[in-house]
C-alpha cells in the first residue's frame, strides 16, 4: 500500500512528539523541528501533486489515487448488522489543489513564528497539531475520519488565539470556539442520520458471503447488492452501514425507508427531510467559510491572532469550509443543491458586496483584510452553485488562489505591526520612502487580491463570472442578475486596497507622534524576504500559467457536476412527489 497520504497526515504529529520530548529549554531546535516537520509535508505535497494523474478518468464517487483504506472500528451488532469505521483517505482533482496549498502554507507559518518566545514548545506543539488536522480533513474519505479532524482544529486554534493573541484574546477565542462548535453540532446530527441510511455495499457483500472476506467486489457484485437493497430482501443482520463519503454519494446505497432516503417522505418544518439535512450541513460548513450572516467571528479571531495563525486561519482553515461543501454537501444532498441554489448564491453574492462595504470602512489593516476574505470567499459560493464546470473550476481556483494572496496579505501587516506595534491606516504616510521593498509586495499583494489580470485572483474571478453569468442556459441554476451583482464586488475591492495603499504608502512621511518613539521603521530582513518572494512568486505563476492547476483540476470537476446535475434533477423530483399530491 502506498503511503504517501498517511505521511503526508502524520509528519507534523510525529514532529510533535518531538518537540514534546523536548527539554523547555532548547527553544531553537523546537524551531527547526517543527521547519522541519512542515518542510517534509510540503515536499511530499508537491510529490503528490506532480504523480497526481489530471488525465485520469473520474466522476463524483470514483477517480481517487493513492487510496490507502483500512478497518478502524468494526464489530458486529447482531441483528441490527455491522457497525464500521473506516481509515480511508484519498486524493482526487477535487482536493490536491487544498493538499498542495496546506504544504506550502504549513511552512510559511513556521518561517513566521520563528519570533515567537512566549512558551515555545506548548506553540509549536499547538501549530503542528493543527497543521495535522487540515491536512487530514482534505484527504480523508470517511466522513467520521474527516469529522474526528474537523474537530481537532477547533482546540489548537482555540489556544493559539486564547493564549498567543492580541489584547482581546480571550474574547475573540470564545466566539470562534462557539461558532465552530456550532457548526460541528449541525455537521454531527447530519452525519448521524446518514450513517443510518447508508450501506457499504462491498462490506455487506462480504457480510452476505457473495464473495469471500476480503476480496474486492467488482462492479456485478455491487450492483447485485444494491439491487437487492432495495427489493428489501437484505436482512437487517447482513447490512453493514457505513460513513463513506463515496458510499453516501451513490443513492442506490440508501436503505429504503430511512430517514434521508429520497422516498422516506418525512418532513420537518414543511421541508422534506433530506433539504432539512442539506441546510443543517450546509450551515456548518458556512460557518467556516465564513459567509454572511455567520461571519462575525472572522475579523475578531484575525484582529487577536498572531500573525502565523492569521496565516494559517486564512489560507487553509477557511477553505476546510469550501471544501466541504463540494465533497460532502452537494454530491451527498444534489437534489438540495439544486432546489437552494438561488440561495446559495444569494449568499455569495451578500457576502462579496457586504464584506467588500465592511473593508471599505475599515481603518485597522488587519481588519481590512479579514473583511476582503469574508468577499472573496464568497465567490466560492457563487461558482459553487451555478454548478457549471467554469464556475465550480472557478470556486476551488478562488479557494487556491486565496489561501496564497491572503497568506500574502496577513503578512504583510505582520511586517509594519513587528516595527510599529500599530496596524491603523490613518497613523502612517509615505511608507514607501523607509520600506520600498515592502511596499512592492504590499502592491503586489493587493493587485492579486483584487483581481488584476496576470496574478491567480484575476484567472478565479474570472472562472466564477464566466460560470455563473452561462448557468441560466447550462444549468437553469442561477439568476443572472446574481452575476451581474457580483461584478461589482471587484470594483469596491479595487476602492478599498487603492485607498489603503494611497494613504499609507504614498506622499510625505508621517507617522502618528505617538508611535514614533517605540516604531523602528526599516525594510524587510531576510525571514521575511524567505516568506513573502515564494508567495508572490506562486500568485503571479498560477496567474500567467493556469493550466498547472486546472489540468489536475478540470477532469474531477466534470465529473463533480454531471453527477450534481444527472442525480440532482432526478432525486429532486423524487423527492417532490412525495409532498406533491
Amino acid at each position: 500500500m502506498n503511503l504517501i497520504l498517511s505521511g503526508l497526515i502524520f509528519t507534523p504529529l510525529l514532529a510533535a512528539l518531538v518537540v514534546l520530548l523536548m527539554p523547555t529549554r532548547l527553544q531553537k531546535p523546537m524551531k527547526v523541528t517543527a521547519l522541519l516537520g512542515t518542510l517534509v509535508q510540503m515536499a511530499l505535497s508537491v510529490l503528490l501533486y506532480l504523480r497526481f494523474d489530471g488525465s485520469a478518468p473520474a466522476n463524483g464517487h470514483t477517480g481517487y489515487q493513492f487510496v490507502e483504506k483500512l478497518d478502524w472500528i468494526s464489530f458486529s451488532l447482531g441483528s441490527l448488522g455491522r457497525f464500521q469505521i473506516e481509515y480511508f483517505v484519498g486524493v482526487d482533482g477535487v482536493s490536491i489543489s487544498m493538499v498542495l496549498l496546506t504544504g506550502i502554507v504549513g511552512v510559511i507559518g513556521v518561517i513566521s513564528s520563528w519570533t515567537i518566545n512566549k512558551n515555545v514548545k506548548g506553540y509549536f506543539l499547538l501549530y503542528l497539531l493543527l497543521v495535522t488536522s487540515v491536512m487530514g480533513c482534505f484527504l480523508a474519505l470517511d466522513f467520521f475520519l474527516f469529522y474526528l479532524f474537523f474537530e481537532f482544529m477547533l482546540l489548537p486554534m482555540y489556544f493559539l488565539i486564547g493564549i498567543w493573541g492580541g489584547p482581546k484574546r480571550e474574547y475573540a477565542a470564545i466566539k470562534f470556539f462557539i461558532y465552530t462548535l456550532v457548526g460541528s453540532l449541525l455537521i454531527l446530527i447530519v452525519m448521524i442520520g446518514l450513517y443510518t441510511s447508508v450501506i457499504d455495499p462491498q462490506a455487506t457483500a462480504w457480510q452476505m458471503n457473495l464473495i469471500g472476506q476480503g476480496i474486492p467486489a467488482d462492479a456485478n457484485v455491487i450492483r447485485q447488492v444494491q439491487q437487492m437493497l432495495q427489493q428489501g430482501v437484505i436482512s437487517n443482520a447482513d447490512i453493514v452501514r457505513t460513513f463513506s463519503i463515496p458510499a453516501m454519494m451513490e443513492p442506490a446505497n440508501f436503505i429504503p425507508g430511512s430517514l434521508l432516503h429520497v422516498l422516506s417522505g418525512v418532513s420537518l418544518f414543511d421541508l422534506p427531510i433530506r433539504f432539512v439535512a442539506f441546510l443543517l450541513v450546509f450551515a456548518g460548513f458556512l460557518i467556516k467559510v465564513p459567509s454572511v450572516p455567520v461571519h462575525t467571528w472572522l475579523p475578531d479571531a484575525h484582529v487577536e491572532a498572531p500573525t502565523p495563525i492569521s496565516v494559517l486561519l486564512a489560507a487553509v482553515l477557511l477553505k476546510v469550509g469550501g471544501y466541504g461543501l463540494i465533497r460532502i454537501v452537494y454530491p451527498v444532498f444534489p437534489d438540495a443543491g439544486a432546489y437552494f441554489a438561488t440561495l446559495v448564491g444569494g449568499l455569495g453574492v451578500l457576502s462579496i458586496i457586504y464584506g467588500a462595504l465592511c473593508a471599505l470602512a475599515m481603518n485597522d489593516l488587519k481588519k481590512l483584510i479579514a473583511y476582503s476574505s469574508v468577499s472573496h470567499m464568497g465567490f466560492v459560493l457563487l461558482g459553487l452553485a451555478s454548478l457549471t464546470a467554469e464556475g465550480v473550476n472557478g470556486a476551488i481556483y478562488m479557494m487556491f488562489s486565496h489561501g496564497i494572496i491572503s497568506a500574502m496579505l496577513f503578512l504583510v501587516v505582520g511586517v509594519i505591526y513587528d516595527r510599529a506595534h500599530d496596524r491603523m491606516i490613518l497613523n502612517f504616510r509615505g511608507l514607501a520612502k523607509r520600506m520600498p521593498a515592502y511596499t512592492a509586495f504590499v502592491v503586489i499583494a493587493f493587485f492579486a487580491s483584487l483581481g488584476l489580470p496576470g496574478f491567480s485572483g484575476f484567472i478565479a474571478e474570472l472562472l466564477v463570472l464566466l460560470g455563473s453569468f452561462g448557468a441560466p442556459e447550462a444549468t437553469g441554476m442561477l439568476p443572472r442578475w446574481l452575476a451581474i451583482v457580483a461584478v461589482f464586488g471587484i470594483l469596491l475591492a479595487a476602492a478599498y486596497y487603492l485607498w489603503a495603499l494611497q494613504r499609507m504608502f504614498f506622499g510625505k512621511y508621517w507617522i502618528f507622534p505617538e508611535l514614533r518613539e517605540k516604531a523602528s521603521i526599516s525594510d524587510l530582513d531576510r525571514r521575511e524576504y524567505l516568506m513573502l518572494v515564494p508567495l508572490a512568486i506562486l500568485a503571479l505563476l498560477f496567474g500567467i500559467f493556469p493550466h498547472l492547476l486546472l489540468d489536475k483540476v478540470s477532469i474531477a470537476v466534470s465529473g463533480f457536476t454531471e453527477l450534481v446535475l444527472l442525480n440532482g434533477q432526478e432525486q429532486l423530483n423524487m423527492v417532490l412527489s412525495t409532498i406533491i399530491p
